[in-house]
């Protein structure tokens, strides 16, 4: 399993924002995958998207990584922002803008 925690470990310290989704963010197979994606291109966000369907042990392995049940899951700057609900959320507050922003991620202007 340490391959994959290597693997997950280097895609979240070596992208600004990466997103583990089922799909692609041109093609997302889940709602809530689809959900972020829009969030993420409305506020025109630099971001790398991993697809989780593609491997199985990448499937469990981000889970077990972040210790968090659900796919997806945001990560900006190596940390661990959240799955959907949260994103949605934060969004809907302007708090995922103004943290971006914090971070020094490029954010569009609504």
């Amino acid at each position: 399993m340490s391959g994959i925690n290597e693997f997950i470990d280097n895609e979240v310290k070596s992208n600004d924002v990466v997103l583990f989704m089922k799909g692609t963010p041109q093609f997302p197979q889940c709602g809530f995958s689809g959900q972020v994606v829009q969030i993420l291109d409305y506020l025109g966000v630099p971001y790398k998207g991993v697809n989780v369907l593609a491997d199985d042990a990448l499937r469990n392995g981000i889970k077990e990584y972040s210790n968090w049940p659900t796919i997806p899951q945001l990560y900006v700057k190596g940390e661990f922002i959240g799955g959907c609900d949260i994103i949605r959320e934060m969004f809907q507050s302007e708090e995922l803008q103004q943290q971006l922003s914090e971070k020094g991620v490029p954010v569009k202007a609504a």
